[in-house]
């Protein structure tokens, strides 16, 4: 009974100030109700004969504020609770440099700033705090959705017609009505010539047969 009394007193009377001794994980927890909360405070000096103290808060830090012994951790005899503590939730254990505050079936009422401490000659140094909350139902992550992005229209010009067969400039043209007109007077003096000869032929025949 002393010893909680005394415990309560100290904590009290403390400056929260959280210490770099103590090194509390994680700063912020959040676990759905009746699921197991494990809090690690690790000591960076040797402690082989010295105690681990748990403390809760159950209020924001302030002067007023009440603080609740849970357990400690003693090399010798593990975890002793404090009164008025569900045993069966609340252990201690150690591992290495870092001891361990599990707590299973956690309630909403369990929610609260958990603090470790060491008791020194004459200061008390605590650990920074876990903040634990206690919820019924986990936030879920929503997933981000994709924005669909409008497909950009692309204007296209009308392709010129194109032309088939060779392209016709005006010097083709020329050769090729050059050239027809040749053919047209060539033709005309072969037809010339030929009736020439027929016609001197034909002279020919009529004067044989007198």
């Amino acid at each position: 009974m002393r010893l909680r009394l005394w415990l309560l007193l100290a904590a009290q009377l403390a400056v929260l100030r959280g210490s770099s001794v103590l090194q509390q994980t994680p700063a912020y927890i959040k676990v759905q109700t009746n699921k197991m909360a494990m809090l690690s405070c690790e000591a960076k000096i040797s402690l082989s004969n010295m105690r681990i103290y748990w403390l809760r808060q159950r209020q924001a830090p302030s002067s007023d504020s009440h603080h609740e012994f849970l357990a400690l951790w003693d090399s010798t005899k593990g975890t002793v609770h404090g009164e008025e503590v569900e045993q069966e939730k609340i252990a201690v254990f150690r591992d290495a440099s870092r001891f361990i505050l599990n707590l299973t079936s956690v309630k909403p009422e369990d929610s609260g700033i958990y603090f470790c401490m060491i008791i020194g000659s004459p200061e008390l140094t605590f650990g920074k705090g876990t903040q634990l909350s206690v919820v019924d139902f986990l936030p879920t992550t929503a997933q981000p959705t994709k924005k669909s992005t409008p497909k950009k229209r692309v204007c296209r010009l009308p392709r010129p017609a194109t032309q088939k067969g060779p392209l016709c400039s005006p010097i083709t043209l020329g050769l090729l009505v050059a050239g027809v007109l040749v053919l047209l007077v060539s033709l005309g003096v072969a037809i010339h010539l030929y009736c020439r000869r027929r016609r001197a032929r034909l002279r020919f025949i009529k004067q044989f047969y007198k």
